[in-house]
Protein backbone atom coordinates (compact mmCIF):
# COMPACT_ATOMS: atom_id res chain seq x y z
CA UNK A 1 0.00 0.00 0.00
CA UNK A 2 1.19 3.57 -1.10
CA UNK A 3 1.39 5.37 2.56
CA UNK A 4 3.65 2.67 4.01
CA UNK A 5 5.95 2.89 0.02
CA UNK A 6 6.85 6.67 0.41
CA UNK A 7 7.39 6.95 4.06
CA UNK A 8 11.19 8.68 4.03
CA UNK A 9 12.34 12.21 5.06
CA UNK A 10 9.53 14.49 5.20
CA UNK A 11 8.15 12.37 8.30
CA UNK A 12 11.62 12.04 9.77
CA UNK A 13 11.16 15.70 9.66
CA UNK A 14 7.81 16.14 11.03
CA UNK A 15 8.32 13.40 13.54
CA UNK A 16 11.68 15.34 14.53
CA UNK A 17 10.04 18.77 15.40
CA UNK A 18 8.12 16.49 17.90
CA UNK A 19 10.84 14.89 19.47
CA UNK A 20 13.06 17.92 19.96
CA UNK A 21 9.79 19.71 22.02
CA UNK A 22 8.55 17.29 24.24
CA UNK A 23 5.06 18.16 23.32
CA UNK A 24 4.28 15.16 22.52
CA UNK A 25 0.53 15.69 23.64
CA UNK A 26 -1.68 17.51 21.34
CA UNK A 27 -2.97 19.69 23.94
CA UNK A 28 -1.65 22.41 25.94
CA UNK A 29 2.09 22.73 26.98
CA UNK A 30 2.45 26.01 24.99
CA UNK A 31 5.54 26.69 26.81
CA UNK A 32 7.56 23.36 24.94
CA UNK A 33 6.09 23.08 21.78
CA UNK A 34 7.48 26.50 20.37
CA UNK A 35 4.24 27.10 18.07
CA UNK A 36 4.01 23.73 16.53
CA UNK A 37 0.92 21.78 16.96
CA UNK A 38 1.24 18.59 14.37
CA UNK A 39 -2.38 17.04 15.18
CA UNK A 40 -3.72 20.40 14.75
CA UNK A 41 -2.00 20.97 11.07
CA UNK A 42 -3.31 17.10 10.28
CA UNK A 43 -6.30 17.83 10.53
CA UNK A 44 -6.25 21.43 8.34
CA UNK A 45 -4.57 19.32 5.62
CA UNK A 46 -7.30 16.75 5.55
CA UNK A 47 -10.21 18.99 5.56
CA UNK A 48 -8.04 21.07 2.65
CA UNK A 49 -7.72 18.04 0.77
CA UNK A 50 -11.41 16.78 1.39
CA UNK A 51 -13.45 19.81 1.16
CA UNK A 52 -14.40 19.70 4.86
CA UNK A 53 -15.22 22.33 7.36
CA UNK A 54 -14.31 20.56 9.74
CA UNK A 55 -12.08 17.47 10.70
CA UNK A 56 -10.94 15.97 14.22
CA UNK A 57 -8.18 13.43 14.43
CA UNK A 58 -8.66 10.48 16.50
CA UNK A 59 -6.33 7.10 17.96
CA UNK A 60 -8.06 5.08 14.87
CA UNK A 61 -10.24 4.43 12.07
CA UNK A 62 -11.89 2.29 13.95
CA UNK A 63 -12.52 4.94 16.82
CA UNK A 64 -13.04 7.28 14.38
CA UNK A 65 -16.71 5.31 13.68
CA UNK A 66 -17.33 4.89 17.43
CA UNK A 67 -16.97 8.96 17.69
CA UNK A 68 -19.26 9.15 15.02
CA UNK A 69 -22.06 7.16 16.15
CA UNK A 70 -21.77 8.61 19.77
CA UNK A 71 -21.98 11.83 18.21
CA UNK A 72 -25.04 10.68 16.17
CA UNK A 73 -27.06 9.50 18.84
CA UNK A 74 -26.85 6.04 17.74
CA UNK A 75 -27.30 3.63 20.73
CA UNK A 76 -28.92 1.01 23.05
CA UNK A 77 -31.78 -0.94 20.83
CA UNK A 78 -31.35 1.33 17.64
CA UNK A 79 -31.05 -0.67 14.69
CA UNK A 80 -28.02 0.03 12.27
CA UNK A 81 -28.01 -1.06 8.29
CA UNK A 82 -24.55 -2.55 7.66
CA UNK A 83 -22.83 -4.45 4.93
CA UNK A 84 -21.44 -7.95 5.09
CA UNK A 85 -18.50 -6.90 3.52
CA UNK A 86 -15.97 -4.58 5.23
CA UNK A 87 -13.27 -4.37 7.78
CA UNK A 88 -14.93 -5.77 11.27
CA UNK A 89 -14.30 -2.57 12.49
CA UNK A 90 -17.46 -0.99 11.90
CA UNK A 91 -19.60 -3.59 13.21
CA UNK A 92 -17.74 -3.95 16.41
CA UNK A 93 -18.35 -0.05 16.83
CA UNK A 94 -22.01 -0.77 16.37
CA UNK A 95 -22.30 -3.40 18.52
CA UNK A 96 -20.53 -1.54 21.20
CA UNK A 97 -21.85 1.26 20.99
CA UNK A 98 -25.14 -0.79 21.98
CA UNK A 99 -26.71 -0.92 18.48
CA UNK A 100 -28.23 -3.56 16.72
CA UNK A 101 -26.17 -4.52 13.42
CA UNK A 102 -28.95 -5.23 10.56
CA UNK A 103 -26.69 -6.75 7.37
CA UNK A 104 -27.93 -5.70 3.93
CA UNK A 105 -27.07 -6.89 0.34
CA UNK A 106 -24.22 -5.57 -1.41
CA UNK A 107 -23.58 -5.45 -5.59
CA UNK A 108 -20.71 -5.13 -7.67
CA UNK A 109 -19.59 -2.02 -6.46
CA UNK A 110 -18.67 -4.14 -3.39
CA UNK A 111 -20.72 -1.11 -0.88
CA UNK A 112 -24.02 -1.53 0.33
CA UNK A 113 -26.68 -1.46 -2.62
CA UNK A 114 -29.58 1.11 -2.77
CA UNK A 115 -31.82 -1.75 -3.14
CA UNK A 116 -29.87 -4.02 -0.60
CA UNK A 117 -30.85 -1.36 2.21
CA UNK A 118 -34.02 -0.74 1.09
CA UNK A 119 -34.96 -4.26 1.47
CA UNK A 120 -33.59 -4.10 5.14
CA UNK A 121 -35.05 -1.32 6.32
CA UNK A 122 -37.70 -2.05 9.32
CA UNK A 123 -39.73 0.52 11.36
CA UNK A 124 -37.06 0.35 14.16
CA UNK A 125 -33.99 1.64 11.43
CA UNK A 126 -32.21 4.42 12.36
CA UNK A 127 -29.22 4.89 10.27
CA UNK A 128 -27.15 3.15 7.39
CA UNK A 129 -23.56 2.41 8.43
CA UNK A 130 -21.93 2.92 4.71
CA UNK A 131 -18.91 1.00 4.21
CA UNK A 132 -17.14 2.69 1.12
CA UNK A 133 -14.65 -0.28 0.35
CA UNK A 134 -11.39 -1.09 -1.35
CA UNK A 135 -10.57 2.65 -2.32
CA UNK A 136 -13.59 4.05 -4.32
CA UNK A 137 -17.02 5.40 -3.23
CA UNK A 138 -20.30 3.64 -3.24
CA UNK A 139 -23.18 4.63 -5.15
CA UNK A 140 -23.85 7.76 -3.29
CA UNK A 141 -26.84 8.80 -5.84
CA UNK A 142 -28.76 5.78 -5.14
CA UNK A 143 -27.96 5.85 -1.54
CA UNK A 144 -29.04 9.04 -0.43
CA UNK A 145 -32.17 9.16 -2.35
CA UNK A 146 -33.05 5.74 -0.01
CA UNK A 147 -31.76 7.54 2.89
CA UNK A 148 -33.96 10.68 2.08
CA UNK A 149 -36.77 8.83 1.34
CA UNK A 150 -36.84 7.13 4.74
CA UNK A 151 -35.42 9.55 6.85
CA UNK A 152 -32.26 7.86 7.83
CA UNK A 153 -29.21 9.06 8.98
CA UNK A 154 -25.90 8.22 6.84
CA UNK A 155 -22.46 7.67 8.43
CA UNK A 156 -19.83 7.00 6.31
CA UNK A 157 -17.08 4.43 7.40
CA UNK A 158 -14.26 5.60 4.32
CA UNK A 159 -11.95 3.92 6.25
CA UNK A 160 -9.86 2.10 3.15
CA UNK A 161 -11.77 5.20 0.91
CA UNK A 162 -9.11 8.55 1.35
CA UNK A 163 -9.01 10.16 -1.75
CA UNK A 164 -11.95 9.03 -2.93
CA UNK A 165 -14.40 11.04 -4.58
CA UNK A 166 -17.94 10.48 -5.66
CA UNK A 167 -18.61 13.60 -8.67
CA UNK A 168 -16.49 15.70 -7.48
CA UNK A 169 -17.46 15.22 -3.07
CA UNK A 170 -15.23 13.60 -1.28
CA UNK A 171 -16.53 10.39 0.61
CA UNK A 172 -17.57 10.92 4.13
CA UNK A 173 -19.12 14.15 3.23
CA UNK A 174 -22.64 12.98 2.28
CA UNK A 175 -24.17 11.98 5.82
CA UNK A 176 -23.50 13.03 9.25
CA UNK A 177 -20.01 12.58 9.37
CA UNK A 178 -17.56 10.49 7.87
CA UNK A 179 -13.96 8.65 9.02
CA UNK A 180 -10.95 7.28 7.42
CA UNK A 181 -8.23 4.87 8.66
CA UNK A 182 -4.39 6.31 8.95
CA UNK A 183 -3.18 2.77 10.03
CA UNK A 184 -0.03 1.11 8.22
CA UNK A 185 -1.91 -0.29 5.44
CA UNK A 186 -3.72 2.67 4.08
CA UNK A 187 -3.20 5.19 1.14
CA UNK A 188 -1.66 7.90 3.82
CA UNK A 189 -0.42 6.39 6.91
CA UNK A 190 0.25 7.54 10.41
CA UNK A 191 1.32 4.13 11.26
CA UNK A 192 -1.84 4.25 13.54
CA UNK A 193 -4.79 6.90 13.39
CA UNK A 194 -8.14 8.17 12.38
CA UNK A 195 -9.85 11.14 11.67
CA UNK A 196 -13.29 12.40 11.44
CA UNK A 197 -14.94 14.79 8.63
CA UNK A 198 -17.94 16.81 8.87
CA UNK A 199 -19.78 19.96 7.65
CA UNK A 200 -21.50 19.86 10.72
CA UNK A 201 -20.41 22.22 13.55
CA UNK A 202 -22.38 20.52 16.56
CA UNK A 203 -21.33 17.32 15.64
CA UNK A 204 -17.77 18.35 15.02
CA UNK A 205 -17.81 19.75 18.62
CA UNK A 206 -19.75 16.11 19.77
CA UNK A 207 -16.88 14.59 18.15
CA UNK A 208 -13.99 16.20 20.12
CA UNK A 209 -15.27 16.28 22.99
CA UNK A 210 -16.39 12.82 23.34
CA UNK A 211 -12.85 11.76 21.73
CA UNK A 212 -11.17 13.23 25.24
CA UNK A 213 -13.54 12.43 28.21
CA UNK A 214 -16.14 15.19 27.41
CA UNK A 215 -13.34 18.16 27.01
CA UNK A 216 -14.57 21.32 26.10
CA UNK A 217 -11.47 22.74 25.05
CA UNK A 218 -12.12 26.06 26.21
CA UNK A 219 -9.76 28.22 28.19
CA UNK A 220 -5.87 27.61 28.98
CA UNK A 221 -6.52 25.38 32.35
CA UNK A 222 -7.19 21.92 30.86
CA UNK A 223 -8.70 20.61 34.32
CA UNK A 224 -11.00 23.74 34.64
CA UNK A 225 -13.33 24.26 31.08
CA UNK A 226 -16.82 23.35 31.29
CA UNK A 227 -17.58 19.85 31.02
CA UNK A 228 -20.65 19.04 28.81
CA UNK A 229 -21.19 15.55 27.77
CA UNK A 230 -19.13 12.39 28.91
CA UNK A 231 -16.35 10.60 26.61
CA UNK A 232 -13.30 8.84 26.53
CA UNK A 233 -9.77 8.72 25.46
CA UNK A 234 -9.39 8.57 21.82
CA UNK A 235 -7.16 11.37 21.01
CA UNK A 236 -3.87 10.86 18.67
CA UNK A 237 -0.29 11.72 19.64
CA UNK A 238 1.38 14.07 18.03
CA UNK A 239 4.01 12.03 17.08
CA UNK A 240 0.98 9.63 14.81
CA UNK A 241 0.25 13.56 13.06
CA UNK A 242 3.28 14.39 12.56
CA UNK A 243 3.57 11.18 10.30
CA UNK A 244 0.19 11.71 9.20
CA UNK A 245 0.92 15.20 8.13
CA UNK A 246 3.67 14.77 5.99
CA UNK A 247 1.49 11.88 4.29
CA UNK A 248 -1.22 14.14 3.44
CA UNK A 249 1.50 16.60 1.53
CA UNK A 250 1.79 13.18 -0.75
CA UNK A 251 -1.69 12.27 -1.73
CA UNK A 252 -2.11 14.05 -4.79
CA UNK A 253 1.29 12.44 -5.60
CA UNK A 254 0.56 9.28 -4.58
CA UNK A 255 -3.18 9.18 -6.11
CA UNK A 256 -1.44 10.23 -9.58
CA UNK A 257 0.59 7.35 -9.28
CA UNK A 258 -1.73 4.90 -8.34
CA UNK A 259 -4.50 6.08 -11.19
CA UNK A 260 -1.42 5.72 -13.64
CA UNK A 261 -0.84 2.01 -12.82
CA UNK A 262 -3.90 1.21 -12.08
CA UNK A 263 -5.24 2.03 -15.29
CA UNK A 264 -2.55 0.31 -16.88
CA UNK A 265 -3.14 -2.72 -15.39
CA UNK A 266 -7.19 -2.87 -16.57
CA UNK A 267 -6.19 -2.15 -19.99
CA UNK A 268 -4.35 -5.06 -20.00
CA UNK A 269 -7.05 -7.44 -18.05
CA UNK A 270 -9.59 -5.91 -20.40
CA UNK A 271 -8.16 -8.31 -23.42
CA UNK A 272 -9.89 -11.21 -21.66
CA UNK A 273 -13.56 -10.71 -22.10
CA UNK A 274 -14.73 -12.94 -19.60
CA UNK A 275 -13.58 -10.17 -16.76
CA UNK A 276 -16.01 -7.49 -15.84
CA UNK A 277 -15.05 -4.88 -13.29
CA UNK A 278 -16.47 -3.09 -10.16
CA UNK A 279 -19.95 -1.38 -10.95
CA UNK A 280 -20.83 2.01 -11.07
CA UNK A 281 -17.20 3.60 -10.37
CA UNK A 282 -16.57 6.80 -10.74
CA UNK A 283 -13.24 7.10 -12.84
CA UNK A 284 -12.34 10.30 -11.69
CA UNK A 285 -12.85 10.56 -7.66
CA UNK A 286 -11.43 6.46 -7.75
CA UNK A 287 -8.39 6.44 -5.33
CA UNK A 288 -7.68 3.85 -7.21
CA UNK A 289 -5.81 1.84 -4.02
CA UNK A 290 -7.11 -1.86 -6.11
CA UNK A 291 -8.21 -3.04 -9.16
CA UNK A 292 -11.47 -5.41 -8.55
CA UNK A 293 -12.79 -7.51 -11.17
CA UNK A 294 -15.16 -10.92 -11.15
CA UNK A 295 -14.79 -14.18 -12.98
CA UNK A 296 -17.71 -16.15 -14.32
CA UNK A 297 -17.79 -18.57 -11.31
CA UNK A 298 -16.85 -18.81 -8.15
CA UNK A 299 -14.63 -21.75 -9.04
CA UNK A 300 -12.77 -19.84 -11.75
CA UNK A 301 -12.08 -17.18 -9.34
CA UNK A 302 -10.61 -20.04 -6.70
CA UNK A 303 -8.08 -21.12 -9.46
CA UNK A 304 -7.01 -17.38 -10.64
CA UNK A 305 -6.33 -16.58 -7.09
CA UNK A 306 -3.87 -19.80 -6.43
CA UNK A 307 -2.48 -19.11 -9.92
CA UNK A 308 -1.45 -15.19 -9.29
CA UNK A 309 -0.11 -16.58 -5.85
CA UNK A 310 1.87 -19.20 -7.48
CA UNK A 311 3.64 -16.55 -9.89
CA UNK A 312 4.30 -14.33 -6.96
CA UNK A 313 1.65 -11.79 -8.01
CA UNK A 314 1.81 -8.84 -5.09
CA UNK A 315 -0.95 -7.72 -3.20
CA UNK A 316 -3.75 -10.29 -4.40
CA UNK A 317 -6.58 -11.09 -2.51
CA UNK A 318 -9.54 -13.28 -2.66
CA UNK A 319 -11.63 -11.61 0.68
CA UNK A 320 -14.54 -14.19 0.33
CA UNK A 321 -12.28 -16.68 2.54
CA UNK A 322 -10.90 -13.37 4.75
CA UNK A 323 -11.14 -14.24 8.73
CA UNK A 324 -11.64 -10.02 9.17
CA UNK A 325 -13.26 -8.56 6.12
CA UNK A 326 -16.31 -10.82 5.10
CA UNK A 327 -19.14 -12.23 6.86
CA UNK A 328 -18.81 -15.90 6.65
CA UNK A 329 -15.85 -16.10 8.96
CA UNK A 330 -17.05 -14.25 11.78
CA UNK A 331 -18.04 -16.82 13.91
CA UNK A 332 -17.49 -14.29 17.13
CA UNK A 333 -20.78 -12.37 15.64
CA UNK A 334 -22.83 -15.24 14.69
CA UNK A 335 -22.55 -16.91 18.03
CA UNK A 336 -22.56 -13.16 19.73
CA UNK A 337 -19.14 -14.40 21.62
CA UNK A 338 -18.37 -11.12 23.14
CA UNK A 339 -16.42 -10.83 26.74
CA UNK A 340 -19.65 -8.19 28.25
CA UNK A 341 -23.32 -8.07 27.37
CA UNK A 342 -24.59 -5.58 24.57
CA UNK A 343 -27.41 -4.47 22.71
CA UNK A 344 -28.31 -7.68 21.22
CA UNK A 345 -28.25 -9.59 24.55
CA UNK A 346 -30.87 -7.44 26.10
CA UNK A 347 -32.94 -6.80 22.90
CA UNK A 348 -32.28 -9.63 21.09
CA UNK A 349 -30.42 -9.73 17.53
CA UNK A 350 -32.87 -8.27 14.74
CA UNK A 351 -31.46 -11.01 12.72
CA UNK A 352 -30.36 -14.72 12.97
CA UNK A 353 -26.89 -13.99 12.36
CA UNK A 354 -25.82 -17.72 12.35
CA UNK A 355 -28.26 -18.56 9.11
CA UNK A 356 -28.04 -15.15 7.39
CA UNK A 357 -28.89 -15.46 3.82
CA UNK A 358 -27.53 -12.81 1.83
CA UNK A 359 -27.42 -14.36 -1.63
CA UNK A 360 -26.40 -11.53 -3.79
CA UNK A 361 -23.27 -10.79 -1.25
CA UNK A 362 -22.19 -14.50 -1.58
CA UNK A 363 -22.26 -14.73 -5.30
CA UNK A 364 -20.12 -11.18 -5.79
CA UNK A 365 -17.86 -11.97 -3.29
CA UNK A 366 -16.94 -15.67 -3.87
CA UNK A 367 -16.47 -14.18 -7.77
CA UNK A 368 -14.10 -11.10 -6.71
CA UNK A 369 -10.37 -11.08 -7.11
CA UNK A 370 -8.43 -7.62 -5.94
CA UNK A 371 -5.27 -6.59 -6.55
CA UNK A 372 -3.79 -3.94 -4.28
CA UNK A 373 -1.95 -0.70 -6.01
CA UNK A 374 1.30 0.37 -5.45
CA UNK A 375 2.41 3.90 -6.57
CA UNK A 376 6.29 3.10 -6.78
CA UNK A 377 6.12 0.38 -10.00
CA UNK A 378 8.57 0.83 -11.96
CA UNK A 379 7.61 0.61 -15.77
CA UNK A 380 9.25 -2.51 -16.01
CA UNK A 381 7.89 -4.12 -13.01
CA UNK A 382 4.34 -2.64 -14.63
CA UNK A 383 4.57 -5.05 -17.56
CA UNK A 384 6.24 -7.84 -16.44
CA UNK A 385 3.14 -7.88 -13.60
CA UNK A 386 0.30 -7.16 -16.63
CA UNK A 387 2.20 -10.14 -18.30
CA UNK A 388 1.88 -12.35 -15.30
CA UNK A 389 -1.95 -11.29 -14.64
CA UNK A 390 -3.08 -12.09 -18.69
CA UNK A 391 -1.29 -15.15 -19.07
CA UNK A 392 -2.31 -16.74 -15.33
CA UNK A 393 -5.96 -16.07 -15.86
CA UNK A 394 -6.17 -16.99 -19.92
CA UNK A 395 -4.42 -20.28 -18.34
CA UNK A 396 -6.87 -20.39 -16.29
CA UNK A 397 -9.87 -20.17 -18.82
CA UNK A 398 -8.06 -22.39 -21.41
Amino acid sequence: MPGMEVYGAEERKEVNDVLETGALFRYGFDELRRGMWKTKEFETEVAKFTGAKYAHAVSSGSTAVATILTASGIGMGDEIIVPPFTFVAPIEAAFLAGALPVFAEIDETLCLSPEGIEEAITPNTKAVLLVHMLGAAADMDGIMEVCKKHNLILIEDAGQAMGAFWKGKSVGLFGKAGSFSFDYFKITTAGEGGVTITNDEEVYNTISQCSDHGHTHQGDNRGMEPHHVMGFNYRMSELSAAVGLAQMRKINTIREANRKNKAYLKSRLQEIAELTFRAKLDAEGDSAATLNFFLPSADLAEKVVAQFIDDSVPGVAYWFTNQYHFINQWEHIKNLSFPAKLGVHHFGAPQDYKNLELPKSQDVMSRMVSIGIRATWSETELKELGDKMVNGIKKILE
